[in-house]
């Protein structure tokens, strides 16, 4: 196959499932009610109207519901956002993510000689809990740690922080929930190069990566030193942090092809993430879904 014939398929990002899609790659992973009517639709039309919410970013009462055999709304869109909220509590999103990796793993799409990371803030509008002032950005909202292999493949896209926390702190509980999926999805990280840019720059860090079997790759944050930092040169190589900003740059943009994510409009964290998670897991699946128009 033509390589650029071939990248242009996977740069195409699924905004909505076949119902074949649906049930080979997420039914699996959700939660089905115990109480209550079970709805008059199946959960694969439930699953595409959040899609289309995802995409579009229209309002839950916006939604384009089909009508039914007597004219009226095939389900209400209270209902659909019901079952959001149950999948967003029960972790059935998390398990829909970490299941895009196993798949990813299982069908060598993963290369992970080198993986990159960096964080991405959402500008919070409506307030909320797990926001912060960013003095940097001039904003409040969260931000999230995503890494990716060299695929851009997302293989770890926590955790969430208010937007004033600083990233370096954060990297040691990223890099747990990375050795968690890779426990899950069953890959190694011996001998992978971990970039990251400077903000991640500290002794501990280093330690942790070389620790858990990688090389970090992290730009020395100089910290308005004027003169050169004694000691050993620490390994680094610029092409692959050139390659680091391309990589993460390019999921962000596949990111903001989902509008509800431009800015955060949920006032609970976990609502957010879970919008999150879901457009994480079609970028995943890009490999396997072709794309299709709206419902």
């Amino acid at each position: 196959m033509d390589t650029t014939t071939e990248s242009k398929k996977y740069n195409v990002i699924p905004t909505q499932l076949t119902e074949e899609q649906f049930y080979e790659f997420i039914f699996s992973q959700l939660s089905e009610g115990k109480r209550g009517p079970k709805p008059k639709i199946g959960y694969f039309k439930i699953f595409n109207y959040i899609l289309y919410f995802l995409h579009t970013g229209v309002q839950w009462h916006k939604l384009p519901i089909e009508k039914n055999d007597e004219g009226k709304p095939e389900i209400h869109y209270t209902r659909i956002f019901k079952i959001y909220s149950r999948w967003v509590n029960d972790g059935s999103f998390e398990g829909v993510f970490e299941f895009s990796v196993i798949k990813l793993n299982e069908n060598d799409k993963l290369d992970l000689s080198v993986i990159h990371g960096d964080g991405s803030d959402t500008v919070a509008k409506k307030g909320g809990d797990n926001i912060g002032y960013s003095g940097h950005k001039h904003h409040k909202g969260e931000e999230v740690i995503a890494i990716v292999d060299r695929n851009v493949n997302v293989i770890s896209p926590l955790p969430t922080a208010p937007a004033n926390q600083n990233e370096c702190v954060l990297l040691p509980e990223a890099i747990d929930h990375l050795m968690k999926i890779s426990e899950m999805a069953d890959f190694s990280l011996k001998g992978t190069i971990f970039s990251l840019d400077a903000a991640y720059d500290s002794a501990s860090n280093r330690k942790l990566i070389f620790n858990r079997g990688m090389t970090p790759n992290i730009k020395e944050n100089k910290r308005n030193r004027k003169k050169t930092k004694r000691g050993r040169k620490r390994l680094f190589s610029e092409e692959i942090y050139q390659e680091r900003f391309r990589k993460v740059e390019r999921l962000f943009a596949w990111e903001d092809k989902f509008k509800r994510l431009l800015l955060r409009f949920e006032r609970l964290s976990k609502n957010h993430l879970g919008l999150k998670l879901i457009a994480f897991t079609m970028i995943n699946l890009r490999h396997f879904c072709q794309a299709l128009s709206f419902i």
